[in-house]
């Protein structure tokens, strides 16, 4: 008998140590597969938009100056339009040069109120939603150039050389500037203002948040239009036809 069990032993020790490295086998397997289904981040959406701003030389502001709030408007229902027309486009691109004066603005209105941001409602705009914009306003041609641009001509916003901004307190509140973005009418001309303070239309207050705003984008080399308190241009659209391309 105790032959026969020495004769056993070394089969039996054989396949012990035949499953013991199946479950190690099997044992690091089940790690692996939990190890790949630990969350991970999603990948960031990069839009063909985005693509051709790269391509065009543009930088995204947010990689000059993570402190500059972005809140691009036609990526959300909080528009004219009254919904989304970006789709998954939704950060602010500007010509290098461009971009490096809104850091310098940021850093002007930062001297002035530590607490306070500019936030950008919208940056370069490609050409095919300047032609929505632009077909959307049930005005005649003559209004709708105090608004936007006729797509024929390109506005510098199809050149990532204008910016439409703002103002948010420590609290993330937007300052109150007497009506909202994209309001079309005579009380968002900065032109007006005194008239529409003497009418009590806009008050004091509103009329000096705009001139904060003013005072920084105009330090860091941005001029201002006269029917729109929140947009800003870098230069003018002919210089910019002769820097930049347009985004189509």
């Amino acid at each position: 008998m105790l032959h026969k069990i020495k004769a056993i032993f070394p089969i039996c020790f054989l396949l012990f140590i035949s499953c013991v490295f199946e479950n190690k086998e099997t044992s690091t397997d089940v790690f692996s597969s939990a190890d790949t289904l630990k969350p991970l981040k999603s990948p960031e959406i990069v839009t063909d938009f985005e693509k051709q701003m790269i391509q065009l030389g543009m930088v995204n502001i947010n990689d000059i100056d993570s402190s500059i709030v972005i809140e691009i408007k036609y990526s959300t229902d909080d528009n004219f339009f009254k919904k989304d027309i970006y789709g998954s486009f939704d950060k602010a691109y500007l010509q290098p040069d461009v971009a490096e004066k809104l850091a310098k603005a940021q850093s002007f209105l930062k001297e002035l109120h530590p607490d306070y941001s500019l936030i950008i409602y919208d940056a370069a705009r490609p050409l095919i939603f300047q032609k929505m914009i632009w077909d959307s306003l049930k005005m005649p041609v003559r209004e709708k150039g105090k608004f936007a641009c006729n797509p024929k001509n390109g506005s510098l916003h199809n050149y990532g050389a204008a910016v439409d901004v703002s103002i948010i307190d420590e609290n993330c509140e937007e300052l109150d500037m007497g009506c909202p973005f994209d309001y079309f009418g005579e009380l968002a001309y900065p032109v007006s203002e005194n008239k529409l303070l003497s009418e009590g239309k806009l008050t004091e207050q509103q009329i000096n948040n705009r001139k904060l705003l003013r005072k920084a984008m105009h330090k860091a080399g941005f001029f201002n239009i006269q029917t729109e308190w929140w947009h800003f241009n870098s230069c003018s659209r002919d210089v910019a036809k002769e820097k930049y391309k347009i985004i189509e």
